[in-house]
This record gives C-alpha cells, sequence and structure tokens, in this order.
C-alpha cells in the first residue's frame, strides 16, 4: 500500500484524494492501531467508474524508483459499493507485484463528505529506505465525526464495531479542542442529514447486550 501512496503522491492527481480510514492512525503513530487491507479515501474527482479507473491506470503506471513493487494497469476493475446501506462510493480493485508474489490491492472511494477543519498535509510513513508519500489526509476530529455519525445513524444495525476501538484509540492517546472538536461533527450531521438522538441506540446497555456484535467487523 505505501509504494502505491508513493505513486499517487508524484502523480498529477495527489490533490484529488484525501487519505482516511485505518491508515491514518499509522500516520499518527497511534498505539495498537488496527491493521488493514484497503486504502480508503475522500475523492475529489468525478466520481464515475470509468473515470477513478483510468486514474487508478494511471497512477499505477507512474515512473518512480525502482522498488520492487510493479501495479498492473491491465488488472484494475471498479464497482459501485453502499456501504452498510449507506453513502455510495467506488472500490478498485487490482493487482500489485512484488517479484512473484501477487498482493491484492483495494481501493474504497467516497465522495461529498466535509472535512473541519481541512485536509492536512501528511507524510506517509516507511517500512524501508525508499522516499515517503505526501499527501493529504483526515484530521482527527473529522474522523471522530464520521465514525460518530455512522454509529447513531446506523443504530442496531450498526456492523462496524472497528469505529468504536478507534474512536476509543483516538480518544485515550490524544488531546482534542472540544469546540473544533463539536464543530466537526456539528457539520457531518448536517452535512449527511442525520439528526442526534438525546439517547443514540449505540451507547445504551441494550445495544452493547446484542449477543451478534461480538460477531462483527
Amino acid at each position: 500500500m505505501e509504494r502505491f501512496l508513493y505513486r499517487l503522491s508524484t502523480s498529477p492527481h495527489r490533490a484529488r484524494f484525501v487519505l482516511k480510514g485505518a491508515l491514518m492512525l499509522h500516520v499518527w503513530e497511534a498505539p495498537l492501531a488496527r491493521a488493514t487491507k484497503d486504502l480508503d479515501f475522500l475523492g475529489r474527482i468525478d466520481n464515475s467508474i470509468e473515470n477513478l479507473e483510468r486514474v487508478v491506470r494511471e497512477v499505477c503506471t507512474v515512473d518512480v524508483e525502482p522498488d520492487g513493487m510493479v501495479f498492473d494497469p491491465a488488472t484494475v476493475k471498479t464497482e459501485r459499493i453502499k456501504e452498510d446501506a449507506d453513502y455510495e462510493g467506488v472500490r478498485v480493485r487490482f493487482v500489485g507485484l512484488l517479484g512473484k508474489a501477487r498482493v491484492t490491492m483495494q481501493i474504497d472511494v467516497g465522495f461529498g463528505d466535509v472535512i473541519t477543519p481541512g485536509a492536512v498535509d501528511i507524510t506517509y510513513p516507511v517500512l524501508l529506505d525508499f522516499p515517503a508519500p505526501a499527501l493529504s489526509g483526515y484530521p482527527r476530529e473529522t474522523v471522530i465525526a464520521e465514525k460518530f455519525q455512522a454509529m447513531v445513524y446506523l443504530r442496531s444495525l450498526n456492523s462496524r464495531m472497528k469505529d468504536f476501538y478507534d474512536v476509543w484509540l483516538l480518544a485515550r492517546h490524544f488531546a482534542f479542542d472540544g469546540a473544533l472538536l463539536a464543530k466537526a461533527i456539528a457539520a457531518t450531521f448536517a452535512n449527511r442529514e442525520t439528526a442526534i438522538d438525546a439517547e443514540p441506540i449505540a451507547f445504551t446497555p441494550e445495544f452493547t447486550e446484542q449477543a451478534p456484535l461480538c460477531q462483527r467487523d
């Protein structure tokens, strides 16, 4: 994933994608950050699947210093997704080659969300001595806001237990400006047209006692 991010960061499409999701926990060096197999972005780009397929193919072929990875543009496939019956996005799959090893890549791109106070410049940490990707990423306030909105919106249908873990992790290890966090939450709820219940189901004993929760992602 790191080497694809580097190719994106050196391409003309760099400004059209804002990194979000679990990889941001690694950017912030959050202890006990969970692993992920996917790249998640907010797209600032035409959201047609044809356009996303073209863009990813172009990123796959960006000329960089040899790093052992080859991304095969011929394998790029796209599809519409509607995660948790919520907001529609585009999923892109393709194959990376590391010698004889095949690495399955997946990118999920969402659209239309607001970022408060704004996207931040990030440098993604690298494992080996290769140039690091320099990209735009989510601020922690909007990460919290979107995860909280999902908890409230999905109610008892929520299968995203990873969101609870991520919020706990961020709250435990980082300080937040209360007013700025409240602004981010209000902006996300307004943009996604979600009302906040007086007592969201996600924070009631009844929700935590649901047996299927322990089997969910």
